[in-house]
């Protein structure tokens, strides 16, 4: 049961993530992994593989100017992986350089 009096609204795909070309470029990033996390920890590479859940991320994220269909900027990982990637840049984006604060 959700007791939030405030729920988040429901997480919708981007329009661009739709697309025939963006499902080609996803699957192309996922076969040329061997399908299997690219993450690497303490010099070996992650086990993860299919058929367990798999992402293409993207090296350099769409909003940080990261190019949403370059197969080069495009890597294949697993979910523990993909959100510690994700919350990682997510935090050095919202850093404030200029004092070293977080900005809320």
């Amino acid at each position: 049961m959700d007791t939030r009096t405030a729920k988040p609204p429901d997480k919708q795909a981007d329009a661009e993530l739709k697309t025939p070309d963006y499902e080609r470029w996803r699957l192309a990033v996922i076969k040329r992994s061997g399908w299997r996390c690219e993450a690497i920890e303490d010099s070996q590479r992650c086990t993860v593989e299919a058929p367990r859940r798999l992402f293409a991320d993207h090296r350099i994220e769409r909003r940080d100017g990261g190019d949403l269909l370059d197969i080069d900027n495009g890597q294949c990982l697993c979910g523990r992986h993909h959100t510690m990637k994700t919350t990682r840049t997510r935090a050095e984006r919202m850093k404030d350089t200029r004092n070293d604060r977080w900005i809320l």
